[in-house]
């Protein structure tokens, strides 16, 4: 058996692409750093994200697949699932080795089914956050919010709160992943702030912090969920379907 280990990045994935070929070998797992060996291999190669290596492979896949093909692959990579990496350089060195060949429209290829799996739930989880984002006023006039999606989805759905927001800044924080995103109403820029916080540590500003009509537009806006609910009609079952759990936490609606 033959392991490959790479940085976990994209990058180091279209390397390990390459070395997969300058080595003339199919490597049969493909790790990420914290991935577990198997008990029995017969090689570990740790693979060195190269630029140029990962660009050669990249101007490759851009004459063989199309570009919806290539924005799935670069979705998908964002999934949690540790299958992933391996299956995804099949893909590629089966496109780079097919020119001519359809190889994105292969379904019974268990690659090429992977890639499109995990980026509809990496896309999914994306439109998710345009839903469920409940912003909080600070008495600076900044509105913040705090998220922790299932994937590191926050770059596929930044560009949308800045455009519905205009000219009002924002911060959009991914606790999980420890970074976020601050709009002054002109330009977006990623930011790390410090845990130390009451707001950060819940999702929630401090009476201190908050505007001085934040909490009655919180208490109206559950209000009025609560006036517009069919109680005859509540299914539990279907709203976690529509409306996982993990966004409840910072949901205005569902908080007490």
């Amino acid at each position: 058996m033959i392991i490959y280990r790479f940085d976990g990045s994209f990058d180091g994935l279209l390397s390990a692409v390459f070395d997969s070929f300058a080595r003339r070998e199919k490597p049969d797992a493909l790790l990420t750093p914290d991935g577990s060996l198997p008990l029995f291999y017969d090689l570990v190669h740790q693979v060195e994200t190269d630029s140029d290596k990962s660009g050669r492979v990249w101007r490759k896949l851009t004459k063989v697949i199309t570009a919806s093909a290539r924005a799935a692959l670069t979705s998908a990579f964002l999934t949690d699932n540790p299958e992933f990496p391996i299956l995804a350089l099949r893909f590629i060195s089966r496109a780079v080795t097919s020119p001519g060949v359809s190889v994105e429209t292969d379904f019974s290829d268990p690659a090429v089914l992977t890639v499109l799996k995990e980026c509809r739930r990496v896309r999914g989880e994306a439109h998710r956050l345009l839903q469920f984002v409940r912003f909080q006023k600070a008495a600076d006039g900044t509105y913040f919010a705090m998220i922790e999606p299932a994937f590191d989805v926050l770059p596929f759905a930044v560009n949308h709160f800045a455009d519905r927001f205009s000219d009002q800044p924002f911060i959009i924080y991914d606790r999980l992943r420890d970074y976020g995103y601050h709009y002054d109403g002109a330009e977006l820029k990623r930011v790390v702030i410090s845990s130390d916080g009451y707001h950060m540590q819940t999702g929630l500003l401090s009476e201190e912090i908050m505007h001085p009509q934040e909490r009655l537009f919180q208490d109206l806006w559950r209000a009025y969920v609560k006036s517009t609910a069919i109680m005859e009609r509540l299914n539990p079952r279907k709203q976690r379907q529509d409306m996982p759990v993990r966004y409840w936490k910072y949901l205005t609606e569902m908080q007490k």
